[in-house]
């Protein structure tokens, strides 16, 4: 079986890279089960805090692989519920920095918004085209986008099929950064690296309280924001934290 990903470990940081060039990583199914269970191994291995998942120079993922689904009935789509492995994506609860250059579009898009700090380079073009070939996202990109982007510019992107420029996605809120594509995967790592310098556990629960952001009302979000600062308390890394600061020192976190 072709490797589809390219898996690395950079310290704390494990790493991730599409690796479908020759269709400019189009996802198909074996991809996406490669995908998963790398993320997934990654989550299981206590010296991973952070992941890092960058596409290539030149494209992040021009979508789903069409040749996966052409001629496929609906019962065999539904049988198939290739979806599945989009949700034990949501479930990995380690920060996902993204590095996204050139097109990210249909469910590049959607595996985009998956992670948690997206670094867009300047040339990136976002978009949910699936409307031009007779479908709709599939893998929650009418979901996220709108609660990113809001109804107005969800609907223009969703049913018009048009791209978005990085410069729009950022002032959109849809990507975290722009920078030059030179530096788009160096400043992923940069970001990386530096997010590993952050207590494991406390990451792990700020990403979950920013998620359930979207899912909860204010009142259920802000008494679970409260419970789950009161649990760090409980944790080596605050006290291990709040000592170094009063100390005047780095602090030296294990992620228990």
């Amino acid at each position: 079986m072709s490797e589809l990903i390219i898996s690395s470990i950079d310290q704390h940081v494990g790493m991730i890279k599409l690796h479908r060039p020759e269709v400019l990583n189009a996802l198909n199914l074996e991809l996406m089960r490669q995908l998963v269970e790398q993320l997934e191994a990654f989550e299981q291995d206590e010296n991973i805090y952070v992941m890092l998942l960058t596409g290539s120079d030149k494209v992040w993922a021009a979508g789903a692989d069409i040749n996966d689904m052409a001629s496929t009935t609906m019962v065999e789509m539904y049988n198939r519920n290739q979806f599945a492995r989009w949700e034990r994506i949501k479930k990995i609860s380690k920060p996902i920095v993204a590095a996204v250059n050139g097109y990210a579009l249909g469910g590049g898009c959607e595996l985009m918004m998956h992670c948690d700090i997206i670094v867009a380079a300047e040339n990136a073009r976002i978009g949910q085209p699936e409307i031009n070939i007779g479908v709709m996202p599939g893998a929650g990109g009418t979901q996220r986008l709108t609660r990113a982007v809001g109804k107005a510019t969800a609907m223009d992107v969703v049913l018009s099929g048009r791209f978005l420029t990085a410069r729009e996605a950022l002032e959109y809120g849809l990507v975290s950064r722009v920078v030059p594509a030179e530096n788009c995967y160096s400043e992923a790592l940069r970001i990386a690296h530096e997010l590993c310098t952050k207590s494991p556990i406390a990451l792990r629960l700020a990403k979950d309280a920013v998620l359930k952001a979207h899912e909860m009302s204010l009142t259920d979000g802000l008494e679970y924001e409260r419970k789950l600062f009161y649990m760090l308390f409980a944790t080596h890394d605050q006290k291990e934290g709040m000592a170094a600061f009063l100390q005047k020192r780095p602090p030296v976190y294990n992620g228990t």
